[in-house]
């Protein structure tokens, strides 16, 4: 089957909103496949990380706003690094996962969203992710309330897991740039 391109695929209004929030130029991708062949969670992922750029590239929006790859995203820059065309897909996964939510768009699950917000969290209390904190709370607010307590006892006994967290002087003040 052979997909013909027409200019109105590439005049996406979606395309533009996340250009314009991410401040990324997705137009720029030639599709070299870099981010998807680094990103250390793509088996994972309903579409690869150069599928959602190509998918927001040729106006597909309800794919991509019904995708889970942008919430199981790691925001870990692998992808970004790779890039030789210098896009930030990790900036823009996360504006995505911002449009998701303002417009109130059915979610994949909801643990996942639950999980970024406290990952957030700890990142804006301690400026570093408190493992034991965050696994506390997202088992405490997702009911599993047992999920995984076998591993971090043993994690702990190992030494990979601190009891306390350890916080980052000032850590709070990139979240209350970003807000600006």
């Amino acid at each position: 089957m052979r997909i013909v391109l027409k200019k109105e695929h590439f005049e996406s209004e979606f395309r533009k909103k996340v250009e314009i929030l991410s401040n990324q130029k997705i137009l720029t991708c030639y599709q070299c496949g870099k981010c998807s062949a680094g990103c250390p969670i793509g088996y994972e992922m309903d579409y690869l990380p150069n599928q959602i750029v190509r998918m927001i590239q040729l106006g597909m929006t309800d794919e991509v706003m019904n995708s889970k790859t942008p919430w199981l995203c790691a925001s870990c820059q692998t992808c970004t690094t790779r890039c030789p065309r210098e896009i930030d897909l990790a900036r823009i996964m996360d504006t995505i996962r911002i449009i998701m939510q303002s417009q109130k768009c059915k979610l994949p699950d909801k643990d996942t969203p639950l999980l970024n917000s406290i990952f957030l969290s700890s990142l804006k209390f301690t400026g570093r992710v408190y493992e034991v904190g965050l696994l506390g709370a997202y088992n405490l607010l997702s009911m599993h309330l047992f999920k995984d307590v076998l591993l971090g006892i043993r994690m702990f006994l190992k030494g990979k897991l601190a009891l306390f967290p350890h916080v980052v002087k000032g850590s709070g003040g990139i979240f209350k740039r970003l807000k600006e």
